[in-house]
């Protein structure tokens, strides 16, 4: 006889929202780490201390190749208003 013990969840959600613009840099890499790394509650307590820290650690990598992404990004764009002509957004952009 075959007997099957099975339990499905969806596991957790979590809402990130902004209001007046998007994202920050801290909210889009605390989305990355979620997916990234999970730390169980039922570890021992010093692999979750190593987890936590080792967490920190690629938060600061992510957050600062994220602004390096978003800078590169505006720059892209200032490119491309100041070659279609426009001349007065791209300056816009350059400042932000």
């Amino acid at each position: 006889m075959f007997d099957a013990d099975a339990q499905n969840g969806i596991g957790e959600v979590q809402i990130f929202t902004s209001t007046d613009g998007g994202h920050s840099v801290d909210q889009l890499a605390e989305m990355a780490l979620n997916k990234i790394i999970g730390i169980s509650d039922t570890a021992p307590q010093p692999l979750q201390d190593q987890a936590l820290e080792y967490r920190d650690k690629i938060k600061e990598v992510l957050m600062f190749y994220f602004d390096k992404m978003a800078q590169s990004e505006r720059t892209t764009i200032w490119a491309l208003m100041k070659e279609q002509g426009h001349e007065d957004v791209a300056e816009i952009i350059r400042r932000l």
